[in-house]
């Protein structure tokens, strides 16, 4: 039986993950996921494809608040503004215009990125209507083909938090049966596929340590995952049925795709 097997949220794109034993989903996705963005001087948000280190920093939501950590670094927890000053900014989804969250969280994310940013809230109200990208689903099983292959190889594989999921799936029999999935239900939810994950170079960052150590898995996903638009792993859903999800929930695909745009 295949059921949830993991949830994370990514409350500031870009940054660490926060591991979730069970989570609301809206219609643009896990509560508080890629709810803040961290933009430069010019209002460009960072990835960490430029900043690996981004990757050791993790926001965690707690109530009115949200706490910024990172190793080295002293804890530092501010309101979590949602009105007030805004920015210019070029932040995927959003409309434009960020929150800026002020100059303690500026000062310390600046300090341990070595760049001059800003910490920015989305705007009430900036994604309605579905969203075909509302979180990414990955499966165990597609991990493990994948680092079967990597290890034939001579590589070692790399762990799930490479591909930063929202939701894993375990029990899949087959590789990419995520591929396949037109809806299915997990917990009180329904989802929808949006469209096929195309990776980049943040595959190639170490999440923990915030360093780039590539090649893989890129170099292997491009012997046989190569789409026009580049290399693919996981699937980007819709939410049909807002609801909650658990680990643990059973998943059940009630419908599947006809047709299959991948190589394989």
């Amino acid at each position: 039986m295949a059921v949830v097997s993991g949830l994370v949220c990514y409350p500031i794109k870009g940054c660490a993950g926060v591991v979730l034993e069970r989570s609301e989903v809206t219609p643009a996705g896990l509560t508080h996921d890629r709810t803040f963005a961290v933009v430069d001087r010019s209002g460009a948000s960072l990835w960490q494809g430029a900043v690996p280190r981004m990757a050791t920093v993790r926001g965690r939501v707690l109530g009115a608040g949200i706490v910024l950590s990172a190793p080295g670094a002293d804890d530092l927890e501010v309101d979590a503004a949602a009105g007030g000053r805004t920015l210019a900014v070029e932040v995927e989804k959003w409309p434009g215009r960020g929150i800026d969250q002020g100059d303690a969280a500026a000062e310390w994310l600046s300090e341990l990125l070595d760049v001059a940013v800003r910490l920015v809230r989305e705007p009430p109200g900036a994604r309605t209507g579905a969203d075909p990208t509302a979180l990414l689903i990955t499966s165990r099983s597609s991990l493990d083909g994948l680092n079967t292959r990597i290890l034939a190889r001579g590589a070692p594989p790399v762990p799930m938090n490479r591909f930063r999921p929202n939701m894993i799936v375990t029990g899949w029999a087959e590789a990419h049966t995520e591929d396949r999935v037109a809806r299915m239900t997990a917990g009180t939810a329904e989802f929808g596929f949006g469209e096929l994950a195309i990776r980049c170079a943040i595959t190639m960052v170490d999440q923990l340590a915030g360093v780039r150590a590539g090649p893989e898995p890129l170099r292997t996903l491009a012997d046989y995952r190569r789409e026009p638009d580049g290399v693919t792993f996981g699937m980007k859903a819709t939410v049909h049925t807002p609801g909650h999800v658990a680990v643990g929930d059973p998943v059940t695909i009630t419908e599947r795709r006809s047709t299959i745009d991948s190589v394989w």
